[in-house]
């Protein structure tokens, strides 16, 4: 009779959709809820060394981090900010309280193997494999911590197959700006991140079934690898998961108020660049070159320029795209190959810069520094340039 219940409701749900909906429209983003996943006597997917509830929770810290230092007036609510168990419905709820204009929710992946690597963003609907339903059982099954989950989750019973599939057939009314947030994810961590990506996909989530806004669950690797596990407990790793999350919520922002074509100062947040030793598993970033930071600095003289490309292979300086630009370099970090516009010896020049090379088609172009040809922080270069 549960069963049956389930059935109406959710169907119910897909004909009348919940109260509370709202149509979706160009909105401005105030209020991000970032939740990570598990906690407390829930340790999540557990490693050889590492527990998810513990990587989830420093790389939620770091994304609220990034977003705050570069939009001071947003609001981040955290569904955790330490090592406690939160039931997933009071994750919706926390996220529904505040009013929250997007909610991202972070996971480790895992596997029976030890073999499968990559990143996945995941949205609230239907699951087209069965790789897909073993992916959303492994996060319901959180549930299973909760006292009275049957009754809380309308009769929901997260060991049954019908259950689940049932389930994901609940598609929420944000799915397009879901989906546009994690595709900008999973292209952050290919393009910038040089991680290896497994797409964006659909599946019955607890979590994101009940949030009034649109959001996505990210797996940000797989715990189950030995070498990914190393990446995902590593500071260096988690600084650069949380990097590339951030500025796919940047992208993500741009685009739905509407400002996306509009010229911004883009400086990197510090920490980015305090890579120490990078462990990936992207053959293209094999050999990786590690970032030389927190060097005791000689020379008080740092210059800026205006990074535009990234490319894991070394390019031509006599390309079409490269006419126009002036003084243009590369320098070679973590065995990708990063070019350069532009020595100004003050950040303001190369804002100025930057906006030029911006308008010839680099959107995505945004200041950095350089000491001895080493690069290092904006913050830092200001700081001994005396700025």
């Amino acid at each position: 009779m549960k069963r049956n219940n389930l059935i109406f409701v959710l169907l119910a749900l897909m004909i009348l959709g919940i109260p509370g909906y709202v149509t979706p429209q160009a909105i401005k983003i105030r209020k991000v809820v970032i939740d990570a996943g598990h906690g407390g006597d829930d340790p999540g997917a557990v490693g050889k060394k590492a527990r998810e509830k513990d990587i989830t929770l420093s790389v939620a810290l770091k994304i609220g981090n990034y977003i705050k230092t570069a939009f001071p007036e947003i609001e981040i609510i955290y569904t955790r900010k330490t090592d406690v168990f939160v039931e997933l419905y009071k994750r919706a709820k926390i996220a529904n309280d505040h009013k929250a204009d997007l909610f991202i929710s972070i996971h480790c992946n895992a596997s029976k193997s030890t073999e499968p690597v990559g990143t996945e963003s995941w949205v609230m609907g239907l699951h087209k494999s069965q790789a897909n339903l073993e992916v959303a059982k492994k996060e319901n099954a959180a549930i299973l911590y909760e006292n009275d989950y049957s009754v809380r989750y309308d009769g929901f019973d997260p060991n049954s197959p019908e259950a689940n599939i049932i389930f994901s057939l609940y598609q929420n009314a944000y799915l397009d700006q879901s989906l546009t947030f994690s595709s900008f994810v999973q292209k952050q961590f290919t393009d910038k991140a040089g991680r290896s990506s497994r797409g964006v996909k659909q599946a019955g989530f607890l979590v994101l079934y009940k949030t009034t806004m649109p959001g996505a669950l990210v797996e940000i690797g797989f715990i189950s690898n030995p070498t990914e596990e190393m990446y995902l407990m590593s500071e260096s790793g988690q600084n650069i998961i949380a990097s590339a999350i951030y500025r796919a919520f940047k992208e993500y922002k741009a685009q739905v108020e509407g400002v996306a074509g509009k010229q911004e100062v883009k400086i990197e947040p510090d920490t980015i660049f305090q890579a120490i030793t990078v462990i990936d598993t992207n053959p293209a970033v094999k050999n990786a070159d590690t970032l030389n930071i927190g060097k005791e600095i000689k020379n008080n003289k740092p210059f800026f320029r205006v990074q535009f490309l990234s490319s894991s292979k070394k390019k031509s300086m006599d390309l079409p795209e490269f006419k126009g630009l002036p003084d243009v370099k590369f320098y070679v970090q973590n065995g990708i190959f990063k070019y350069t516009s532009g020595n100004f010896n003050t950040l303001q020049e190369a804002i100025a810069h930057q906006h030029i090379v911006q308008n010839k088609g680099f959107k995505d172009a945004f200041v950095v520094a350089f000491l001895n040809e080493e690069r290092i922080s904006p913050t830092e270069a200001l700081k001994y340039s005396g700025n």
